[in-house]
């Protein structure tokens, strides 16, 4: 950005100690190792997100294996991401952590994790690379003007989401409005929330009259619904919540199966099973305490009484409530392990082959705080690890 330092020693500030901007200094420093290169944190602690994510485990990216378009997971940013993988992508990413002695496991769901089931391992890794390749890092310095930075000849933004619009405004830019992201469901239900611990492995919730919906494991908690098919349907979701102001109907199909079939199993096992209990012979695989909230939920008493004395209109309302089961979005709940906004520095505020600022020149922009972001699974660092190496390569050969 200063254009008195040309032909000096190349300066950039990285503002942001997260994984971003820590991804975005090693490799600038490996690209230019005669550049100055400076990770300035406003916390008394760098990568503290990385710490905590994956429940401490650090899920640091995805096989993409069972990705057939970027959009499932990347709700916002996605073409633009599309372009960037070519470059620098999931693979890239994968073979850049274990060239650098953090072996990688890739686990059933796709999702991947260092070895070592360790964020520490990840963490360890960036501290000790900053350190031998002599990244300057200082912490407890909040940078809220860009003028504060006119020393610098390059300044790359890595600072993440927030959801202040206002401590956005000083980078000049044009800002798409922030909101949360990733979150679980608050719902006022005693007797739902009694089920606190069940997991149903294959549901498919979604919010009735859109197309917005998402499948996946969901784990019943004391507030009442997460895991990762409601993580992705609120980050699908993100803007029609916040409109909403977290007060949306939800469904949920616990057998993630079409209404056809889901009646045709049931008639198999009013067959089979007609002097059973309807609540006490389990359906689907589900488990035990959630099938008599279910079967109570729709037939009262009558959920005791034997299958072949089910009415066809009772046959009906059991196929509704295992596909169609209805309740009501009473707020947002927090999730600990993961804080994502959607939002951010717009896309159409920087070019799409830098992430250069298209009206500041040597102004970049990397990781959370562009609107760029995906659903539970690795995919958010992914987007960190790819936009930052993309900046490296910008700053890099302006640096040349």
């Amino acid at each position: 950005m200063n254009e008195e330092h040309r032909g000096k020693k190349q300066r950039v500030a990285i503002v942001g100690g997260g994984a971003a901007g820590f991804f975005a200094a090693i490799n600038l420093k490996e690209m230019v190792p005669q550049a100055e290169v400076t990770i300035i944190e406003a916390a008394n602690r760098v990568l503290r997100k990385v710490e905590v994510s994956g429940g401490g485990r650090c899920n640091c990216t995805n096989s993409f294996c069972d990705v057939t378009d970027l959009s499932q997971v990347y709700p916002r940013g996605h073409r633009l991401l599309k372009r960037l993988f070519k470059t620098f992508g999931p693979r890239d990413a994968y073979e850049w952590f274990e060239q650098r002695g953090v072996r990688l496991v890739t686990q059933a769901d796709q999702c991947v994790f260092p070895a070592s089931q360790d964020s520490h391992s990840i963490i360890d890794l960036f501290l000790n690379e900053a350190r031998r390749l002599g990244v300057h890092i200082r912490l407890g310095q909040k940078i809220v003007s860009l003028d504060s930075l006119s020393d610098y000849d390059f300044v790359v933004v890595t600072t993440g989401g927030s959801q202040k619009m206002e401590s956005m405004q000083w980078l000049k830019q044009e800002i798409v409005t922030t909101v949360p992201s990733l979150f679980t469901f608050s719902i006022a239900d005693a007797a739902l929330q009694a089920l606190m611990g069940t997991v149903v492995e294959d549901v498919v919730a979604f919010i009735p009259g859109t197309k917005m919906r998402a499948n996946g494991p969901l784990l019943i908690t004391h507030w009442g619904m997460s895991g990762p098919a409601i993580l992705r349907l609120s980050s699908y979701a993100a803007r029609e919540l916040a409109a909403h102001d977290y007060r949306l109907p939800l469904c949920i199909n616990w057998t993630g199966l079409a209404e056809d079939r889901v009646r045709q199993e049931l008639d198999s096992i009013r067959a089979e099973h007609g002097k059973r209990a309807v609540a006490s012979q389990r359906v689907f695989s589900l488990p035990g305490r959630l099938w008599n909230y279910l079967s109570e939920k729709c037939l009262g008493e009558r959920a005791g009484y034997r299958w072949q004395d089910i009415s066809q209109k009772e046959m009906n309302r059991l196929v509704n409530v295992l596909t169609n089961d209805a309740y009501e979005i009473a707020g947002r709940a927090a999730f600990k392990d993961e804080f994502v906004t959607c939002g951010g520095v717009a896309l159409s505020a920087v070019n799409a082959a830098s992430l250069e600022s298209k009206t500041i020149p040597g102004l970049f922009f990397a990781g959370e705080v562009l609107d760029i972001d995906g659903v539970t699974g690795g995919f958010n660092f992914q987007a960190a690890w790819t936009t930052a190496y993309t900046v490296s390569r910008a700053v890099a050969s302006k640096c040349r």
